[in-house]
């Protein structure tokens, strides 16, 4: 965020050359875009060394070939103000107006005169647009071949070693039920005792388990991206596939996402200005303007029906306003604060400028 402060009559030259124009500083009204966030889980699914055997030896079904799928599980947005490049001002400066402080954004949009916006942190804060993964960590798999028996090692073949290792499966199932039916001839003496027997045949029934049913991964992953309105209509706003994930509007892989712009023409007005007050105006005027932002709404949509909807203030459906230069007199100025993501005036309050 940048802030320009003016103490005297040489405040002009003191001001940055990027900042500012021989008549004053240059800014810009912002544009409201649209930032989604998809939330989406990743599964990663590789087959076991004996998945082929999978049906034979354990009575299941288990897919041979590696997959990769995807899954929506949310989609949030959240209104992100970007720099409108054909609404850029010059606001004046001259000895007549009392105006210190000139609060704009790092890209140049007006946030404040005569004071700084607090409802501006958070805003500069970039809403970026990437992929992230949120949960990925896991456990390293476990090795097999260390809980597999002397049998299963010295077997002659890959089919005979699954049918050892099933065997074993099923074996150890066995001794879990003798166990908790206090029937097996080496009892655990305590309760923690019996938990380690437990875990242990866990984790000797999982290793083995994983030779056949195979390694899922799951991964939490959040892809951003925006969406500026300039228009009403229905536009592909983007595409999901269960096998390739989010894609591009224009990637026919992936299932489509709609997203409706109607703007609902319920925009501040402003009022009609009589020809005598034009003349008053153009006197004072100081290159000063704000937003009056139109309303809109905003319909997410796939295949399966409506997935959300959204109501918009957008500055880029609405109209200008001239605010004038007697708001920042020498004897009675005004603190102006603007909405980061519209550009609508928030608050004028009124100071002595002597007395601030």
């Amino acid at each position: 965020m940048k802030h320009f402060i003016l103490t005297s009559a040489l405040a002009l030259s003191c001001l940055g050359l990027h900042a500012q124009s021989e008549e004053g500083i240059r800014y810009a009204l912002p544009m409201t875009a649209m930032h989604f966030t998809v939330t989406f889980e990743k599964t990663v699914y590789t087959p076991g060394e004996y998945a082929e055997y999978t049906r034979r030896f354990l009575r299941k079904d288990v897919p041979l070939q590696p997959q990769t799928t995807y899954r929506i599980l949310d989609i949030k947005m959240v209104p992100k103000a970007v720099i409108d490049t054909s609404k850029q001002f010059t606001l004046l400066l001259d000895k007549k107006r009392s105006i210190t402080t000139v609060d704009r954004t790092a890209d140049g949009r007006l946030l404040a005169i005569n004071t700084t916006n607090p409802a501006a942190k958070n805003a500069d804060d970039a809403l970026a647009c990437n992929t992230v993964t949120l949960s990925g960590q896991h456990a390293a798999p476990l090795n097999p071949r260390d809980y597999m028996t002397e049998d299963i090692l010295r077997a002659g073949s890959t089919a005979k070693m699954a049918e050892l290792s099933a065997q074993e499966i099923y074996d150890i199932r066995d001794s879990r039920n003798t166990l908790s039916r206090g029937e097996a001839d080496n009892l655990p003496k305590d309760g923690t005792q019996l938990r380690m027997m437990y875990n242990h045949l866990d984790l000797q029934e999982q290793a083995l388990t994983q030779l056949f049913e195979g390694i899922t991964v799951k991964d939490t992953l959040a892809t951003s991206f925006d969406f500026i309105p300039r228009k009403e209509g229905k536009t592909v706003l983007f595409r999901f596939g269960k096998q390739l994930g989010l894609v591009g509007s224009d990637d026919l892989g992936g299932e489509p996402y709609y997203l409706t712009i109607v703007d609902t023409h319920k925009g501040v007005t402003p009022a009609p200005v009589a020809e005598e007050d034009k003349k008053k105006e153009d006197k004072n005027d100081i290159g000063l303007r704000t937003a009056l932002p139109g309303k809109a709404t905003a319909t997410l949509s796939s295949l399966n029906g409506t997935v959300d909807s959204y109501e918009l203030l957008l500055p880029q459906f609405g109209t200008v306003e001239n605010l004038s230069g007697e708001l920042f007199g020498k004897k009675l100025s005004a603190q102006l604060i603007l909405d980061p993501i519209t550009g609508a005036v928030i608050s004028v309050e009124q100071f002595t400028p002597d007395n601030k």
